[in-house]
């Protein structure tokens, strides 16, 4: 595929999957075997699948929204912002209610049109802050 094949791809990924909610489109976009950096998403489809429910029953209204993609060849870097509905317990949170706004990076393998591995960097320490379980900084 080319490089703006594979960015729309990531592009439907996250709109598709993640700002859809369409968990049926997770089979399309996701390897059987997947693997990534975050422990808490395990190994493979089946981990993601589990872990996207989570977020999914935890945010209301959750979106992504992608502020830049850079491609090359069968590698896709996406820096985005994620906001939402805190309504569902995460993280042992219970729902506060509150809104959320974090920012975040994925770096996305990819092979014969599926992601095959990723490498996801964002940031958890605002967002439990946001949710109240850190002290915001007085400052």
């Amino acid at each position: 595929m080319s490089t703006e094949a594979n960015k729309n791809l990531i592009r439907d990924f996250f709109e598709q999957v993640w700002n859809q909610g369409n968990e049926a489109a997770i089979a399309r976009f996701i390897a059987e075997n997947a693997a990534g950096n975050d422990p808490d998403f395990g190994l493979g489809r089946a981990g993601f699948t589990e872990q996207w429910r989570k977020w999914q029953d935890a945010f209301a209204d959750l979106h992504f929204e992608i502020e830049e993609m850079v491609a090359e060849g069968d590698t896709v870097v996406s820096r985005w912002t994620l906001t939402g509905t805190h309504t569902g317990p995460f993280l042992g949170i219970a729902p506060t209610g509150r809104a959320i706004r974090v920012g975040g990076m994925s770096l996305d393998h990819l092979q014969d049109g599926v992601l095959v591995s990723g490498f996801d960097g964002w940031d958890n320490f605002g967002l439990r802050q946001q949710l109240g379980a850190i002290p915001a900084d007085p400052d």
